[in-house]
């Protein structure tokens, strides 16, 4: 039986390395700029919405080839003021408020600045994000390979803090495990701070109408829906594709975030749930396997074997992804990392969306 375990956990692991060989041979390839519109929703963002403008006018993209929706979603703060300010004179930039929202929440304001859009190609992010020069070239060019959704890195700015270290961690193994289950035609998650998709599949799924099970969860609920419609999803490694954002400062608000986002697996398909299933009690029995010592010796090579190898892989991957650790932070981190994945699962259930 432990062998088996074993088994399993390493095939998992060649799984992610199937996944290494792909990123690491990637290359920055240019192709004709199609025309994207890019989609904002933006609330009470006062404090960013002036960075963000400036990410997105610093593209390496041609201005004539792209434009930028901003969705004020009802917003009391200045947020309106201050994008219409900066924006004035970018003729490819322009502000809209948030008015008969079919739906609740920021696919709400999303869905309006979807339909106000002009071209074919839809990227959405979020206020508080800096987008990386290349980011709609990159886009542009996997579009051209035909995908009909495409999501792509999207890191958090690591800095010295204990939460943000949690937070970053937490982030490197979400990278990990939605990029390369997708890799290997097992798409789940996307985050919507670097997410793209053909506007005419996003009709043809209906948008966000069979989205609105939870008030959160808008991307990995629309990501589903394209699963669901035999959609062609790909996913963007390129070279300066990031879209960087900063963490929580406080716990709390980390565990709150997290309880959110894992909400969002309860709408996974069963062969997806029983997938990372799998490989989180794997991990889990695995971590707590030197409590069965006195049971067995041999319990503890369980242990031994996770944590190396859980060492090796975030070294593997860390810069591919933009992070920094060493390997003393690696060990302790991964031990909170997978301990918040049985409170996250908890909170997910008791908890109550706002937006």
């Amino acid at each position: 039986m432990l062998f088996f375990l074993v088994f399993l956990f390493f095939l998992f692991v060649v799984v992610f390395f199937e996944f290494k060989s792909i990123i690491s041979k990637t290359d920055f390839i240019e192709f004709e700029d199609l025309k994207i519109s890019i989609v904002v929703s933006a609330k009470n963002e006062e404090n960013n919405i002036v960075s963000l403008i400036q990410h997105l006018t610093n593209q390496n993209y041609q201005k004539k080839n792209y434009e930028v929706i901003i969705i004020d979603d009802n917003s009391n703060d200045s947020t309106f003021i201050k994008a219409i300010n900066v924006i004035n004179d970018l003729n490819n930039f322009r502000i809209c408020e948030a008015e008969n929202k079919k739906y609740e929440g920021k696919r709400g304001a999303l869905q309006i600045g979807i339909e106000k859009s002009n071209f074919p190609y839809i990227l959405i992010t979020d206020a508080d994000c800096e987008p990386s020069k290349n980011w709609i070239k990159s886009f542009s060019n996997k579009f051209h390979e035909e995908y009909d959704f495409i999501f792509g890195k999207a890191p958090l700015i690591q800095t010295k803090s204990l939460v943000n270290r949690i937070s970053c961690f937490d982030n490197l193994w979400a990278h990990i495990l939605t990029f390369s289950f997708a890799n290997i035609g097992f798409p789940y998650s996307a985050a919507s701070r670097s997410f793209g998709f053909k506007k005419d599949s996003f009709i043809k799924i209906d948008g966000y109408k069979n989205t609105t099970k939870t008030l959160s969860g808008d991307d990995d609920l629309l990501l589903q829906e394209a699963i669901k419609n035999k959609m062609k999803i790909g996913i963007n490694t390129e070279i300066d594709s990031e879209v960087f954002s900063n963490t929580k400062i406080f716990f709390f608000d980390f565990i709150k975030q997290k309880s959110r986002h894992t909400s969002s697996s309860n709408y996974y398909s069963l062969k997806l749930k029983i997938i990372l299933g799998v490989w989180h009690l794997i991990n889990l029995f695995f971590l707590f396997s030197p409590l069965f010592y006195w049971v067995n010796s041999n319990f503890i090579y369980l242990f031994l074997i996770k944590i190396v190898t859980d060492i090796f892989i975030v070294i593997s991957f860390k810069k591919d992804f933009s992070y920094r650790f060493s390997i003393f932070e690696i060990f302790y981190l991964q031990i909170f990392y997978d301990l918040f994945i049985i409170l996250n699962f908890v909170l997910s259930h008791f908890r109550k969306d706002k937006w």
